[in-house]
Order: structure tokens, then sequence, then C-alpha cells
């Protein structure tokens, strides 16, 4: 067994609670450093297609939503500005009419955007259970080189 200049033979450069050479520690610490970096890597990559997945899912809903709602508005839209030129006084109707009831769905529309908008924030798409783990093992490697 080829000696390394840095040891003797009386046992120095051993760790104090075995007989294994500190490089056998070391090659130890990398290997399980590398698997877990990879495992995190994993896991992030995982929670990631999870997190775009339901963003997805969430943009589609709102366009389906949306399509079928400016349908239903485009007929509703017309039926409510005929009701209301009815109750109107004849000279303010035609242009009135429809100016309250467009202002009444753009403030609809507005709110529903909004809450399209809400699902579809970044901080939703953030890995969470990633960032955890993360914070988790730094704390314990903190922890173990005190």
């Amino acid at each position: 067994m080829a000696m390394n200049p840095s040891t003797s033979g009386d046992g120095a450069g051993r760790a104090a609670t075995g007989n294994r050479p500190i490089a056998g520690l070391f090659s130890d610490l990398w290997r399980e450093t590398t698997t877990l970096v990879h495992d995190e890597m994993e896991l992030a990559k995982v929670e990631l297609t999870q997190r775009v997945s339901d963003a997805g899912r969430g943009a589609g809903a709102v366009a389906i939503g949306g399509a079928i709602l400016f349908a239903g508005v485009l007929v509703l839209l017309g039926a409510a500005v005929a009701a209301l030129m009815m109750m109107l006084p004849p000279q303010v109707a035609p242009w009135l009419a429809p100016l309250i009831v467009g202002a009444v769905v753009c403030i609809v529309g507005a709110i529903a955007l909004r809450s399209g908008r809400q699902r579809l924030k970044a901080r939703n798409l953030a890995p969470q259970r990633t960032l955890e783990s993360l914070r988790q093992d730094r704390q314990l490697a903190r922890e173990h080189l005190q």
C-alpha cells in the first residue's frame, strides 16, 4: 500500500472517530453532496413541471371561459340594450342604453381578469418544496460544520 506523503505510519491523518483516512471522508462527503444536489435538481424539475402544468391548465380555463362568456355576453348585451332603451327617454335612449350596459360589462370583465391574473402570478410557480428542502439542507450543513 502506498503512503500518502501527508500521512505517516503512526496514524496521523486518520479521522478521530475511526480508522478511515481523511481522504476517504472527503470522498464520501463529495459523493453524498453530489447525490444531494442531483436529488434536489430532480425534485426541482418535477415540481416546476407540475407548477407549469397547473398554470397551463389555469390559463386554458381562463381562455375557454372568456370565449364562452364573450359569446354569451354579446347576445345578452343586445337584449339588455334593447330593454334599457324602452325604459329611457327616447331622445337619449340610443346612446345612453349602450353606454350603461357597456360600463357594467367592463366592470364585470375587469373583475374576471383580475381573478385570472392572480392564478398566474410568478410566486405560484416557484418550487416551494425544493426551496424549503434547500433551506433545510443548508441548515443541516451548517450544524455539521460547527
